[in-house]
């Protein structure tokens, strides 16, 4: 089995980079690289900011949309790529938001029983994408943001996602083989759980 490495941080920690860094140094080493994104550019701005970061990508890096389904997207992969996924943050957003769908309440009137079931269905995802990393011979490196050291979200949805994300996160860093927080651009290796 391929290794699964884990980069996390805040907002413009330098994690992207990082994990670029990383699989650079793989394309270095002859693997080939697909960059998983998991933004949906739904306005202008964020465009923009999606176009940018793929022309600072290298050329010879392919990449594919996947917000929804990382997990089909890293199974097509060739096993011995190198995988970035960019990033978990993102996809567990559009998990949450088309899981609430248009029909459902505002997250703020969301009764306990939707957000278990909210909660069991991207443990669903976290299981498959976790199964489709442990398929590759090649490393996957997955990126996400760490929310859980701020203020406390004023909003239901924004709580629920916090927790969201702080339970995926646990969940991809657990299995990691080697996992990384930056703050400032500064790289810290975090040490392995027992969990592995």
């Amino acid at each position: 089995m391929g290794a699964l490495l884990f980069v996390t941080g805040g907002a413009r920690s330098g994690k992207s980079r990082y994990a670029e860094r990383l699989a650079a140094t793989e394309a270095e080493r002859g693997r080939a690289v697909l960059y998983l994104a998991t933004m949906e550019p739904r306005d202008e701005e964020l465009a923009e900011r999606v176009a940018r970061h793929r022309a600072e990508r290298p050329a010879s890096w392919s990449t594919v949309e996947a917000p929804i389904d990382p997990a089909t997207a890293i199974r097509g992969a060739p096993a011995e790529d190198c995988v970035l996924l960019d990033c978990v943050s993102l996809w567990v957003s559009n998990l949450l938001l088309a899981k609430l769908g248009e029909d459902e309440p505002p997250a703020s009137q969301a009764a306990p029983a939707v957000v278990v079931e909210i909660e069991k269905g991207i443990g669903i995802a976290i299981d498959q994408l976790l199964a489709a990393v442990a398929t590759r011979s090649g490393p996957t490196i997955a990126v996400s943001n760490e929310v859980g050291g701020g203020v406390v979200p004023p909003s239901a949805l924004g709580r629920i996602y916090r927790d969201l994300l702080g339970i995926a996160n646990q969940r991809v860093a657990g299995a990691a083989d080697r996992a990384w927080l930056l703050v400032a651009g500064r790289a810290l290796e975090l040490p392995p759980t027992d969990e592995r």
